[in-house]
């Protein structure tokens, strides 16, 4: 039969998403418009075919007075999947409208490092009457996890996972996983352990598959493993998983017992949480997470900005210092915040590239120096680009060559020290456990503007400007 002879077919096509994969907002008005008109049939029909993450997606981009209606008229399509995917401040309000035993059924259907997630933040009282809700193992478990330090290996890691002795046969293994229905079904790799329950190596599940069942699991296994310390910071534990492109690792107590696994669907979140906390720090907008309650963000920036405020007052300070010179001679005035401010944006992308590497660990005591002679030589060469621009732009615009001299040397000095704050101010911190991500920025601003100003006006002065 030709293709001329084929019956046409009605393609269906997806209308929820758009060619970025982003719901579209006809779609998301379609499915408001049926809730508001009281028409909860029409919303789930609408709603059902989408995946768990887009149903969260839905959530999050409704209007927070609209979201409780939305969820009455689709519970019965919420189920532990889309509340894993939510973001943190749309689960915390729906949460809040349900009762315990209800978040217990959730929790329960979840693995444990989702249930922690959405136990986690809830008050006391609440998380206490939610574990009372829950099964005894599902209890032990997500309290054993709630015990370690926030950001852990342990508050990451899952519990379900599949272990077997080392003098096992292949063919043991596979009758093992076959017989016991209530084993995980989601991993990757079988960890191996010996009689005190230590992690001595792990088979994939493709060798497993391959390999004869009379062959000892030990002749087959990897005994090179990355094992993950309980208490190992969550931000560690991506770093090793991106440098040994693990798919999965195991967790192991103060013992070296096999107490969980880590797998690389949560690392993906840690890296982009990660990264993105980085990025808002430096600039002291908190999480910047847009359903943050403004309260919460207001807090957060009010506090750095007024942490600001006392560091421009320092600057200023230093200004005062020659206010007679500046009262001589005007133009100092109308120059002087050009010097601070380059220098202030170069200190900036210099604290960029320094508390990257930090994350990363590409910055370490074995080359911090190399890293600050780096930075100097492309300060100095920086600075002298810049210098020779103002300075001829300041000769053809005012005619003073002194003031030309003075405020090109004014850059180069202080790009100078904007590169050797922007590595040492965050390397300093790093070493005594302070997040340089947190408070770098206020201090590279404050030694930038204040040098600035005074290289600028002291070099003024010396010159003997305005005399």
């Amino acid at each position: 039969m030709s293709t001329s002879e084929l019956p046409d077919i009605e393609v269906e096509t997806e209308t929820e998403l758009d060619e970025d994969d982003h719901l579209r907002p006809e779609f998301i008005r379609a499915v408001l418009d049926a809730v508001a008109d009281g028409n909860d049939e029409e919303a789930r029909s609408l709603v059902e075919p989408l995946h768990p993450a887009d149903l969260a997606d839905l959530f999050e981009l409704t209007p927070g007075e609209q979201r409780a209606a939305l969820a009455r008229a689709v519970a019965s399509l919420l189920d532990a999947d889309v509340f894993a995917e939510m973001n943190d401040y749309v689960r915390e309000d729906l949460i809040d409208a349900l009762e315990p035993h209800e978040i217990a059924d959730l929790a329960a259907e979840l693995d444990t490092d989702d249930a922690v997630a959405i136990i986690e933040d809830m008050d006391e009282d609440e998380q206490r009457a939610v574990l009372r809700a829950l099964d005894p193992d599902d209890r032990a478990a997500i309290e054993e996890a709630l015990s370690y330090p926030e950001e852990s290996a342990g508050r990451l890691m899952q519990r379900e996972l599949i272990a077997v002795p080392e003098h096992w046969t292949v063919g043991d293994v596979i009758t093992y996983l076959r017989g016991h229905e209530e084993l995980t079904t989601d991993f990757w790799e079988i960890f191996v352990v010996d009689p005190s329950h230590r992690p001595v190596g792990t088979c994939a599940l493709s060798w497993i598959l391959r390999t004869p069942h009379w062959v000892p699991v030990a002749d087959v296994m990897a005994r090179e493993q990355t094992l993950i310390p309980v208490d190992m910071d969550q931000e560690e534990v991506a770093l090793r998983f991106q440098k040994y492109a693990l798919i999965s690792a195991a967790v192991t107590d103060g013992g070296g017992r096999l107490v969980g696994m880590i797998t690389v669907d949560d690392v993906v979140h840690i890296i982009q949480q990660e990264a993105g906390e980085d990025v808002l720090r430096l600039s002291g907008a908190g999480e910047g997470d847009i359903n943050e309650p403004i309260r919460l963000t207001v807090r957060t920036r009010l506090t750095w900005l007024v942490v600001n405020l006392g560091t421009a007052m320092v600057a200023a300070s230093v200004v005062g210092l020659f206010q007679g010179t500046i009262s001589r001679f005007a133009l100092l005035a109308v120059l002087m915040p050009i010097v601070s401010g380059m220098g202030g944006n170069a200190g900036t992308q210099t604290l960029a590239v320094v508390v990257r590497a930090l994350a990363t660990n590409q910055l370490t005591s074995s080359n911090t120096t190399r890293m600050i002679v780096r930075e100097l030589r492309i300060a100095a060469a920086n600075g002298l680009s810049l210098g020779l621009l103002i300075g001829v732009g300041t000769f053809v615009v005012f005619g003073n060559r002194d003031l030309s001299l003075v405020i090109a040397l004014a850059m180069v000095i202080n790009n100078l020290v904007a590169g050797l704050a922007g590595v040492v101010v965050p390397v300093t911190l790093d070493r005594f456990r302070v997040d340089p991500a947190v408070s770098s920025a206020v201090f590279v601003t404050t030694l930038t503007d204040t040098m600035g100003f005074f290289a600028f006006l002291g070099l003024a002065s010396l010159a003997g400007l305005g005399a």
